[in-house]
């Protein structure tokens, strides 16, 4: 092996920090997604996510280092959100080549159905985990989500 030393009790429990984090994730993903409206993927609602947290518009490019996939995936998940009408693809007026994506209303109307059709889950989940301790967490994964973003191409 390349590498034999043996992993120190901090680099083990960062391990499972993670790697819990990655299969709530998954988890949450899965359960999120049947509640998404017909023939919207996760991957589409993200992106409709992403407008409505972040900016109003982006170009492809920047979408795709957002999300961290290849400039063709972007492309296809836009186009897909362009054909049902959520978003909106022109050539950017301060270059020739460039495109700029905008939400739609449409768009916006369909992410915040998105969100309310998962009431239900999200009560049941505050049933179970009293939303003092979840504004918490989410404080200190706020915290990590900007740790790694700001680290992301070292």
């Amino acid at each position: 092996m390349a590498n034999d030393k043996p992993i120190s009790a901090d680099a083990s429990a960062l391990f499972v920090y993670f790697n819990e984090i990655g299969i709530i994730a998954q988890l949450s993903s899965a359960q999120f997604q049947r509640n998404l409206p017909d023939g919207l993927s996760h991957s589409q609602f993200s992106v409709l996510n992403w407008f409505r947290r972040v900016d109003s518009q982006a170009s492809p490019g920047r979408l795709a280092t957002a999300f961290q996939v290849t400039a063709g995936a972007m492309t296809n998940t836009l186009k897909k959100l362009e054909a049902k009408g959520l978003v909106k693809i022109e050539p950017d007026e301060l270059s020739g080549r460039k495109k700029k994506v905008t939400i739609t209303l449409k768009g916006e109307e369909l992410h915040k159905q998105a969100i309310t059709a998962s009431a239900p889950m999200f009560q049941e989940f505050a049933k179970r985990f009293p939303m003092e301790d979840v504004a918490k967490q989410i404080t200190e994964l706020r915290k990590v989500r900007e740790y790694l973003d700001e680290r992301r191409y070292r």
